[in-house]
């Protein structure tokens, strides 16, 4: 795996740094995640739960956690914050998501960890990043879809802006938490040896994603509104519902393919309407475009809609639920649904990994763990006995 030899300390909890270091973890990397005794990340009780021998475990961990080790540590506990520094001490990448200033007053911050390790690469994700006059407060990913933009722009005009249905902007930060540790470790690699930190800011992660936003304001002083399934100026990309009632997708907003999808439908006229040959010209006019793929998809069932839209070469699709993946010979031919077996040996099913590399390809060696299912086994390899290991636990250390 391309990231095999490469060690992580995991701090993070929920969301954000979980799902950086769960990348990491799918290719290769050995990941340590480190949980509070007793308690573990609050990811394990979320959203739906299944029986194990602990009570019920969330189905979400299962994936979140695939890959990585589970220590228990009191980082209240000075032992545990020393283990946690030898931990540290040997890793190529930490990772952390706590509010800035946290890590500091525990005696895991950057500057004391880098002292005792100059290569270590620092991942921080926060909802306002390491600095500002924000830097200390608490922000979620709702948040930084908020100041970020993003949902300023969801939804439909004449109504109050919406979510995207997941947490998107923790999951945005994650993969420039994981970019960013990877950059790093590229420099490492080329500048000798030499470590550094990589601060994420929740709201940045989100407005970086934010396409024309800036330019197109401080320029024509034009503020993008909510326009639901449509984007102004990229005709035709909209949601049509057919005659069999489902929802689907379709994308013609290239030159060409509107050409095509017009012809397809027996709208020659339109077509060979030099006003329409260009993305300005179908934007004049989306109303009566819309209109017409609009009448002609309503009078026909979703099967036929897409199959004439395939053969027309015009992007388009149903929109899926998670039922819809399930059948979906795409998302099967693609390894998009992996088998796993549950704590108790019933099979599951979850997602494959992304992205798909042609030599060396991420995998899923095994499911999130149980709390505290490696700490032994850590410990040991620091050089702990296991009549240590049981007095560390008898103290409340682990």
């Amino acid at each position: 795996m391309p990231l095999a030899g490469v060690k992580v300390l995991e701090f993070g909890t929920l969301i954000a740094g979980p799902f950086c270091s769960r990348i990491l973890a799918e290719f290769g990397a050995e990941v340590i995640k480190i949980e509070a005794p007793g308690e573990g990340d609050p990811l394990r009780k979320w959203r739906k739960l299944y029986p194990t021998e602990d009570g019920a475990t969330s189905l979400w961990w299962f994936v979140q956690a695939r890959n990585k080790q589970s220590v228990t540590l009191n980082l209240k506990h000075p032992r545990g914050v020393d283990i946690a520094c030898r931990l540290a001490a040997e890793a190529d990448i930490v990772v952390e998501n706590f509010r800035p200033g946290v890590m500091e007053k525990l005696g895991l911050g950057w500057d004391l960890l880098s002292s005792r390790n100059p290569g270590l690469v620092m991942v921080r994700l926060s909802g306002f990043g390491q600095t500002g006059p924000m830097a200390r407060q608490p922000g979620f990913g709702a948040i930084g879809e908020s100041m970020g933009g993003l949902r300023y722009i969801t939804g439909f005009p004449d109504r109050p802006p919406v979510k995207t249905g997941i947490s998107i902007g923790d999951s945005i930060a994650a993969l420039w938490g994981a970019l960013g540790a990877l950059m790093a470790l590229r420099h490492r690699e080329v500048n000798g040896g030499a470590g550094q930190m990589v601060d994420v800011a929740l709201y940045e992660a989100v407005f970086a994603m934010m396409e024309s936003l800036v330019p197109e304001f401080d320029v024509f002083g034009f503020i993008r509104e909510r326009t639901g399934n449509v984007m102004p100026g990229i005709t035709p990309s909209n949601t049509h519902t057919t005659r069999d009632g489902r929802h689907l997708i379709i994308g013609a907003n290239g030159d060409a393919i509107f050409k095509r999808l017009m012809l397809a439908i027996g709208r020659q006229d339109l077509a060979e309407d030099t006003d329409l040959a260009c993305n300005a010209g179908r934007d004049a006019r989306a109303a009566e475009i819309y209109g017409v793929i609009d009448d002609w998809v309503g009078s026909r069932d979703a099967d036929e809609v897409l199959r004439v839209a395939a053969e027309a070469q015009v992007p388009s699709s149903t929109i899926h639920s998670v039922a819809d993946m399930f059948r979906d010979p795409q998302f099967l031919a693609r390894g998009m649904l992996e088998s796993a077996q549950l704590p108790d040996g019933k099979d599951f099913r979850i997602p494959g990994v992304v992205p798909k590399l042609s030599l060396t390809p991420g995998g899923t060696r095994w499911i999130g763990p149980r709390l505290g299912e490696h700490t032994e086994a850590v410990l040991g390899k620091l050089g702990f006995n296991p009549e240590v290991i049981d007095g560390l636990r008898r103290d409340g250390v682990i």
